[in-house]
């Protein structure tokens, strides 16, 4: 009884086998971490220095105990790869080998192992077998043994898309919650840890498109102002942060509908609603849950109806005033089905985010989604809003409605078109009229658009330039069908930034500011001068805006159709803005520079062509574009004349640039002359540019039956 007692009191000691140490960690929820993750280099070679006991114990016996006692094994190597050597060997070895080519997450280092971890196929040729091994990562996060360092980085960046950042390494702390709550606008709103990376079964929220975000909230305040209630539709909801902030605002003016295709964006919807005490009106169950959804002894801001539908269906079921799409990358998919059952006068805005294909990087996927063809230039980002414009203009065509451009705007991330929705064959066709296709000269970037439908012998005399002439082979491409109407309607921005200021939206005023300039074409010296001083005025934020009366101009009629003065003011309102159009198209100042000359500041360089009689002003699509209405040739030598030399090569460039001064100041005189008798500006004309206006001062106001 003692030898058995012996023998089990020895077996005892002695360490239990990897699975059944994996199988007991497991059942206590942690296992133990794989010796080739470390944090250090120095940790591997602690571990050689823990196994050489276990080297020198196995070495045969007529070996030299003396050679073996001072060389060291590798830990994460077989013996028959690489046998044990000194110490400065092993370093270079464990740093070469193993470290440089690691994979690291959350400060430890997954390092190559070639230890037979992982079971290898064999290759049987003839009757041998291969004994090679194979190289293989440890993940940290799980049990997988992978064997490419690509493969291993992109393993891990899917535990990290999964939310699974927790190693099973670690014994699991207490459960976190596993959203996280941003907030924009006074509205809180619960995303996932990888809300900025999601997968296709994930809400994406992208903080990047405030921008985007404010300009459709003021669109849809100014609708607001023109009758109420307001049917609106979020047709892409995904976390449902830009319905929440209409309902959160706008309060009873709106009845706002978050849609949204995917389940667990439908959910995070509705925990978002509620987080914002929001009441929850789901259609797709019965009205006696609906009610369940409100907690009690809360006090809910308003009612938002959350529905589980492809866009299109539910653009066919219901009718709304305010459509916004906004789905990941093109939007001509569902173009036809807004533009079904979209209300008269109503409001579509379209945020298209495809800018690989608009911005000519893509151009074959802007011929298959748009049927445009399109090449880089200058002005690419107005070129890509035209192209959207074009497209929701046909569209609205094949609905038998037209359509009116309140803004359109392009930054770095996404073009955002806005619209307003006429009712009607004429204005269908009124608004195909302007899809017209452009000539652009690809030597120097001048560009017309294309004039009749008949085909001409030459299309290249509509150019102003002669680059066919001088230059050889064909010069010029022709893009398009293009929007070639205004982009911008200069009443409805004001009154942007009327609510923008009303609401507090800091951000986005220089923006609509912007806008408002660019519409008029107007420099922003031009952008605060005061009224007459019969109105009353309020400033803020350095603008003068006037303060609604009696609402003598802004009135609605209740309960009858539009009378036929009232159809005759609009019409002559919209003859005027169309034929006060900004100029189609910018000129950057950097393309068109003279080398070896230094450009006058860009400020000063919009007075001197607005002092040559020109329309001038800055656009938002480009910081250094400069839109006018002079030609590309007098844009030049007016930017020759005031450019200054770069005196590098001594005294020898003075005359000769004196020269080539007087010869630009020759040309510009000319064009000046040419262009003086059908262009004379007094003071008057250029104080028509003010920006002292009131929230009634946009004369597009129209009545809630109007519309049914």
């Amino acid at each position: 009884m003692a030898a058995e007692e012996a023998v089990e009191a020895a077996l005892a000691r002695l360490p239990p086998e990897q699975g059944e140490v994996e199988e007991e960690q497991e059942e206590a929820g942690e296992i133990k971490k794989h010796i080739s993750i470390q944090r250090q280099l120095a940790d591997l070679e602690k571990l050689a220095d823990l196994s050489e006991g276990e080297f020198t114990s196995a070495v045969s016996q007529n070996t030299d105990q003396h050679v073996a006692a001072g060389r060291k094994p590798c830990p994460l190597c077989p013996e028959e790869k690489f046998k044990a050597c000194y110490s400065h060997k092993l370093h270079r070895h464990l740093q070469n080998l193993h470290w440089k080519v690691s994979v690291e997450f959350e400060g430890y280092r997954m390092c190559i192992c070639h230890l037979p971890c992982r079971p290898v196929k064999p290759n049987l040729i003839g009757d041998q077998s291969s004994t090679k091994l194979g190289a293989h990562y440890h993940c940290i996060i799980c049990s997988a043994t992978i064997t490419r360092r690509t493969d291993m980085i992109g393993h891990i960046k899917r535990h990290v898309n999964k939310g699974e950042t927790e190693s099973r390494y670690i014994a699991a702390p207490a459960p976190k919650s596993s959203h996280e709550v941003l907030k924009e606008a006074d509205t809180d709103v619960q995303v996932l840890p990888n809300y900025s990376t999601p997968q296709k079964s994930d809400s994406y929220f992208n903080p990047k498109m405030k921008l985007n975000r404010q300009l459709i909230f003021c669109a849809l305040a100014v609708l607001a102002e023109e009758r109420n209630p307001l049917e609106c539709l979020d047709a892409f909801g995904a976390t449902g942060i830009m319905g929440l902030q209409w309902a959160k605002h706008l309060g009873n003016s709106v009845k706002v509908t978050i849609n949204d295709f995917n389940e667990n964006s439908v959910t995070m919807i509705q925990e978002n609603c509620h987080l914002n005490k929001m009441k929850v009106m789901n259609t797709t169950k019965e009205e006696d849950d609906c009610d369940e959804t409100m907690e009690e002894g809360e006090e809910n801001v308003g009612i938002i109806d959350v529905t589980k539908m492809d866009a299109n269906v539910i653009m066919h079921l219901r009718s709304f005033d305010f459509i916004h799409l906004d789905p990941f990358g093109t939007a001509v998919n569902y173009l036809d089905s807004a533009f079904r059952n979209v209300r008269n006068l109503g409001i579509v805005s379209v945020t298209s985010t495809d800018i690989s294909s608009l911005y000519a990087k893509a151009q074959h996927v802007a011929q298959r989604h748009y049927g445009c063809n399109v090449v880089r230039t200058e002005y690419y980002k107005e070129l890509a809003a035209r192209i959207v414009v074009a497209a929701v203009a046909r569209a609205a065509a094949r609905c038998n409605k037209g359509i009116e451009v309140l803004l359109a705007v392009a930054l770095e991330h996404f073009v955002l078109v806005v619209v307003r929705v006429l009712r009607g064959p004429s204005p269908a066709d009124d608004s195909v009229k302007k899809i017209r296709y452009l000539i652009h000269c690809q030597w120097c970037e001048e560009r017309i658009f294309q004039e009749g439908n008949m085909v001409e012998e030459n299309p290249y005399r509509q150019l102003p330039c002669d680059c066919h002439g001088s230059m050889p082979g064909k010069t010029a491409v022709e893009l398009g069908p293009l929007w070639s109407g205004s982009l911008f309607n200069t009443g409805f921005l004001r009154r942007m930034l009327f609510e923008a200021v009303q609401h507090g939206l800091d951000e986005i005023q220089p923006l609509v500011k912007t806008l408002i300039c660019e519409a008029e074409c107007t420099t922003l010296k031009q952008f605060s001068i005061h009224g007459p001083a019969s109105q009353n005025k309020q400033e803020e934020c350095g603008v003068f805006i006037k303060t609604p009366d009696a609402a003598a101009d802004y009135y609605v009629v209740q309960g009858k159709r539009k009378s036929n003065e009232m159809s005759r003011n609009i019409g002559k309102r919209q003859k005027s803005e169309s034929n006060a159009e900004h100029p189609a198209f910018y000129y950057n100042i950097h393309r068109h520079s003279i080398k070896g000359m230094n450009m006058p500041k860009l400020n000063k360089f919009l007075q001197y062509l607005s002092q040559a009689g020109y329309r001038v002003s800055r656009t938002h699509f480009d910081p250094m574009g400069v839109r006018t209405n002079a030609p590309l040739a007098q844009f030049k030598s007016i930017l020759v004349k005031y450019s200054t030399p770069t005196y590098t090569g001594g005294q020898a460039e003075g005359p000769l640039q004196s020269t080539e001064d007087a010869q630009a100041e020759d040309n510009v005189h000319t064009a000046v002359a040419d262009t003086s008798g059908d262009m004379e500006f007094t003071e008057d004309d250029k104080s028509e540019g003010s920006l002292s206006f009131t929230k009634d001062s946009y004369n597009d106001n129209f009545t809630a039956d109007e519309c049914k």
